[in-house]
Parts: C-alpha cells; sequence; structure tokens
C-alpha cells in the first residue's frame, strides 16, 4: 500500500477535500491518503512548504506529496513533479518547491495534461490528482514530460544579522498558538552560544533563556525554545502565547546579546 499525502488550502468546510480524496480512491482504492494539513491560508505557499518541509521526511520513501495551494496562480500555470530526498512532490510551478527544497531535486519533470485539458479554477483535482494516480502506478517520472531545470525561485524571508543583535520574524501560529520564528537553531548558535542575551518582542515582553521542554516553567509562563523544526518558538506553558502575548505572523522578534569586547 503506498501513501499519498495532501497539503491544500482547501479548508474542511467544503466538498472541495472530499472530491479530491474521493477522486484518488476511485483510481487507487488501496491507497493510504494522510493528511499534512487543509488549513493552509489561502494561497499562502510560504505556509505551506514550511509545513511539509518540517514533515515529508517522517513518511516512508517512495511517498507523494501533493501540493494543493495556489494552484490558479496564473493564466498558463505550469504543474511539476519532483524526485527529492527519495520521495515525490507534485504541484504548481508558483515557487513553493524552492520553499521546501534545501538543494536541487534529482529530477524534476512538467507535467503534460491529457490531451486537450486546459488548466481551470480546480486544478487541484483535474491536473494533479491524475498525475498523481498514474506516479503511484509508474513512478518513472521521464514518461509524464520533459525534464526541467529553471523552476519558479522564492526566497524564504531571512532574519537579519547585525552588530549585537539579531533580527527575525514570526513565520507560523501552530494550533496550541505557540508562535515560530524564522530564527533557526544553528543560526544562535553560530552567532550567541553562550554570550547572554534578551529575546525581544512587542508589549517589552523578554525571555534571557532558552528552554529545553514546554514544562520547564511553571504553567502560564512564557518561554522561548528551538521546537521540533529546529526554529526558535515563543511559546507558554499550557496557554496561548499568540493570543496572550498579542503575537501574529510577520511580528518582529529581536535577540539582543553582548558582543565580545576586543
Amino acid at each position: 500500500m503506498g501513501i499519498i499525502t495532501l497539503t491544500t488550502d482547501l479548508g474542511q468546510k467544503d466538498f472541495y477535500l472530499a472530491s479530491v480524496k474521493g477522486s484518488i480512491l476511485k483510481e487507487l482504492p488501496e491507497a493510504s491518503i494522510q493528511d499534512i494539513s487543509h488549513s493552509v491560508p489561502a494561497f499562502n505557499i510560504a505556509q505551506a512548504a514550511f509545513l511539509l518541509k518540517n514533515s515529508f521526511f517522517h513518511f516512508p520513501s517512495s511517498t507523494i506529496h501533493i501540493i494543493g495551494v495556489d494552484c490558479d496562480y496564473s493564466k498558463s500555470p505550469r504543474f511539476l513533479i519532483a524526485h527529492y530526498r527519495d520521495h515525490y512532490f507534485i504541484g504548481p510551478d508558483n515557487g513553493v518547491f524552492s520553499l521546501i527544497f534545501e538543494e536541487a531535486p534529482n529530477l524534476m519533470v512538467e507535467i503534460y495534461p491529457k490531451e486537450g485539458l486546459k488548466p481551470s479554477h480546480f486544478n487541484l483535482l483535474e491536473i494533479l490528482v491524475p498525475a498523481s494516480c498514474s506516479l503511484y502506478k509508474s513512478p518513472v517520472l521521464e514518461k509524464y514530460g520533459l525534464r526541467v531545470e529553471d523552476w519558479n525561485q522564492k526566497m524564504n524571508l531571512k532574519p537579519v544579522f547585525g552588530p549585537g543583535f539579531i533580527r527575525g520574524t514570526i513565520i507560523y501560529v501552530d494550533e496550541y498558538q505557540n508562535v515560530i520564528s524564522n530564527i533557526q537553531e544553528y543560526d544562535f548558535k553560530n552567532t550567541i552560544g553562550l554570550k547572554n542575551f534578551q529575546i525581544r518582542f512587542r508589549r517589552n515582553e523578554s525571555i534571557n533563556k532558552i528552554s529545553y521542554h514546554y514544562g520547564e516553567v511553571p504553567e502560564g509562563e512564557k518561554l522561548a525554545l528551538f521546537g521540533i523544526s529546529g526554529h526558535l518558538e515563543i511559546a507558554i506553558h499550557k496557554g496561548k502565547a499568540a493570543g496572550l502575548l498579542g503575537l501574529k505572523i510577520d511580528d518582529i522578534i529581536q535577540i539582543d546579546y553582548e558582543e565580545k569586547k576586543e
């Protein structure tokens, strides 16, 4: 039994997601369909990439990952299949691949839709699902189209490094309202290490230590830690940091530290 994952901005309210899953199961009744998330904000490829990048490698090799976010991004969209780290990714060429992959994939090809089929308002169902079902049966990428060397490139927003500070932004708020920044653990270790520091964010809040787990502080206390994604998180033990601290996506998180004196 093979696995197909879905990452979409379809939500759970409408019939669209059911149509996608039903179409896959009609063609592949034995397939295991696994949800990454369907709560990606509409057209937000950066959040889709963050979710998939931090989860795909937990699945078995040869898993097929369908990316159904911003599939109708232009009048003439292009759709791709990529083989990357022994997984298959299929989605629109809207920049999402470049936000997921840390290096070039083994192979990437353009999907040729069935003859006479034109891009529509539901390309996820009409183009990505049939291509994924075909890939499930025959994972030979060359048969689906010409090799692609120049796909749409997007850049993840990077932290700013300055004298005595690292300035990042909040890129994700999870279900527990922990806020996740774009400052990664290796940035912190390589730049700050054992130096004294203050993590500062809105409402003049600050934290001066890194915790290793949420329960390291009393309930209701705020903390900072590097979570499973390797990104700096601001959380409240058994509380909702985003709401209680007034934090939201794109807000600034800055780490000020003492530079070593010569």
